[in-house]
């Protein structure tokens, strides 16, 4: 399972591996950072199987590995501030690179 604290992280998995995404929103006081749904740069090696985001702003994905080679699995936060509040203009990318052997 990959979290918010994997961002950056090369990852090797087998063919037939299932790899979860579960990121959690993030508050700053009146700001919460919230993620879209995970992606796949690459569906033939990396079929994304399931994604959601809560009402929260978190988000999940379970990704199959379905063929050998490389993807990457990829997504943004992004900042939503309570009224009277402004958000800093920055969308973070979160990734993990993967490789299907």
């Amino acid at each position: 399972m990959l979290t918010n604290a994997d961002s950056g992280r090369a990852l090797e998995v087998s063919l037939g591996d299932d790899i979860e995404v579960r990121l959690t929103r993030y508050n700053d006081g009146p700001r919460a950072y919230t993620w879209a749904i995970p992606q796949t740069s690459d569906s033939a090696v990396l079929r994304r199987t399931r994604g959601a985001t809560t009402s929260d702003g978190s988000a999940s994905a379970v990704f199959h590995a379905r063929h050998q080679g490389a993807a990457t699995i990829s997504v943004t936060r992004k900042c939503r501030a309570d009224a009277g509040h402004i958000c800093p203009l920055i969308i973070v990318l979160w990734k993990v690179k993967v490789e299907v052997k």
